[in-house]
């Protein structure tokens, strides 16, 4: 018997802990699929996804394609795994939000050549350019 959608949703949910484990555009997609809202391509992309999670090999992508950088679903940023930042949705997907992401690597690159331990404060409020 084939899976329907809801039941593939429920699976996703159960593997990653009610969501909190997928990455926002993801969870947004299993929104979508549960609400009926997904074109055929969407569909495919879905299914995708319940494939690849039942299989255990799901990987949160990087945040704007940037190796280490990750975002969770409330909008706070990841330097591997360190919280560093906090962008609104949808704000975080736009293109300026990519420009300050980036900057944020510089710094928090620049920081671990440091051995400076990254954190909001490091990197955002207490941040002085060549120190």
């Amino acid at each position: 018997m084939k899976e329907n959608t809801c039941d593939k949703a429920i699976e996703i949910l159960q593997a990653t802990s009610d969501g909190d484990k997928l990455a926002p555009l993801d969870l947004k997609l299993v929104e979508s699929a549960v609400n009926g809202f997904l074109s055929e391509e969407g569909i495919k992309v879905f299914n995708q996804l319940h494939k690849t999670i039942v299989a255990g090999k799901y990987k949160h992508p990087w945040f704007h394609g940037i190796e280490n950088m990750t975002i969770d679903n409330v909008g706070f940023i990841y330097w591997k795994g360190a919280i560093v930042e906090h962008y609104e949705q949808p704000w975080a997907y736009s293109k300026d939000a990519k420009e300050s992401a980036q900057e944020l690597k510089r710094r928090c690159e620049i920081l671990e050549s440091k051995g400076i331990p990254l954190n909001v404060t490091t990197v955002i409020w207490r941040w002085k350019e060549g120190e």
